[in-house]
């Protein structure tokens, strides 16, 4: 779990949904019209058939793809294996501790995976500080998603304290310059969100379409609010076509825009040998596409990257979710994001404790151009909504890496 909307989806999203049935529930809202004459004037190749036709080009292309899977899968594999292993090390001895901690801040969700954090550890505190070299100005210009994700890592440090008999304490710094965690004793139980640390994914898949019970919806809304930040859950089938409608209308606008893209295809990693030596960014492979070279993977990206796919995909994924939540931070700037950070990462954690996945599909708050009506939509006012996330039950995905401990600290 990025903290981006967009997957990176080059050929068919994974899922047991029939995509003529999406599209028949599709048909019931406002951009129906439009996607089914988009279609009906742009009958084109499968993503599958096209990717193949495209490998085809010469026999050595496809020897190399080949070579490329032989040599990584296995090193992939074992690489995330040994990242997400389960349960996380409970260390003694102060800097084994605070690297610990640090460990389990790294496994958070950021957009893009840009993991846009640095860690600065002092005797009683360790202070997240945001990594600009890493921001993602395109998407996120005034630097939201990223605050949020220094807040994300902020909960997973606090949920792993508790494991290691500490508690973990915001404390005020300078306006936008991070988030400090004071440490101290205690002996409080680590919760069952520690555990979920490893478990926890963006699953940009298709779910099963199943309603979660009302003692589910209770304990999800409970984990991701505070003082400071409210959670709109909507679960009734006309709230969340309205928001598959924003989500569609948005994602055209990006698709359109040449600085998003040529961001996004900044950050994807083509195949895992690129995944392995960057560990960070968007890898392919994750949404079932071939594990291809950077040369091979620019080439087919322009072409295959459609708003036509990217549309069919979001329709399926979001007819098939149990419900979408809407976090809204009670004012707009870097203190209460990262306080939306934290609220969505307890929220995703309790979501895997239960068994539900999640998926971000943030497209109507990343445009700034949607999101004034957007928030008037969901009758916020003034008020900025910060994050759209789909939920409902269905299946894993592949890992994504993070860089080292030492790679992070400063």
């Amino acid at each position: 779990m990025t903290l981006s909307s967009m997957s990176v989806t080059l050929r068919g999203t994974p899922g047991t949904s029939d995509n003529d049935s999406a599209l028949d529930v599709f048909g019931a809202t406002a951009g129906s019209t439009r996607l089914h004459s988009f279609q009906e004037a742009h009958r084109m190749p499968t993503r599958r058939q096209f990717f193949w036709y495209t490998a085809g080009i010469s026999a050595g292309s496809i020897a190399l793809v080949a070579a490329d899977a032989r040599l990584t899968r296995h090193r992939y594999e074992e690489s995330t294996r040994e990242l997400w292993r389960e349960p996380l090390t409970r260390a003694t001895g102060l800097t084994a501790v605070q690297h610990a901690l640090v460990r389990a801040a790294t496994l958070a969700p950021s957009s893009h995976n840009t993991q846009c954090w640095k860690f600065a550890l002092s005797p009683d505190a360790i202070t997240i500080l945001p990594d600009l070299t890493r921001r993602c100005p395109a998407v996120d210009p005034d630097d939201h998603h990223l605050y949020v994700s220094l807040g994300c890592a902020a909960e997973n440090i606090a949920q792993a304290a508790s494991a290691h008999g500490l508690r973990a304490i915001s404390a005020p710094v300078a306006p936008g310059a991070g988030y400090r965690l004071q440490l101290s004793a205690d002996t409080a139980p680590a919760s069952p969100l520690y555990a979920a640390i490893t478990s926890r994914q963006s699953a940009r898949t298709v779910y099963d379409g199943r309603p979660l019970t009302p003692p589910e919806l209770v304990a999800l809304e409970r984990a991701g609010s505070s003082e400071r930040v409210s959670l709109m859950l909507l679960t009734e089938r006309p709230a969340i076509n309205g928001i598959l409608d924003a989500v569609v209308s948005a994602n055209a606008t990006q698709m359109q825009d040449a600085d998003f893209v040529a961001e996004l295809r900044q950050w994807i990693r083509f195949s895992r040998r690129e995944a392995l030596h960057q560990r960070d960014g968007l890898f392919s492979g994750i949404s079932g596409n071939p594990s291809v070279p950077r040369w091979l993977g620019e080439a087919m990206f322009g072409m295959l990257f459609t708003e036509q796919g990217e549309t069919e995909k979001y329709v399926e994924q979001i007819i098939s979710s149990a419900g979408i939540a809407i976090f809204v931070g009670a004012e707009s700037d870097p203190a209460h994001w990262m306080e939306v950070g934290r609220c969505f990462e307890r929220f995703a954690l309790q979501c895997t404790v239960l068994g539900i996945s999640t998926a971000m599909i943030n497209q109507p708050v990343e445009v700034s151009s949607a999101r004034s009506q957007f928030a008037a939509h969901l009758g916020l006012g003034r008020q900025r909504p910060d994050l759209v996330v789909r939920f409902g039950r269905g299946s894993a995905m592949a890992r994504s890496l993070r860089r080292p401990v030492s790679a992070v600290i400063v």
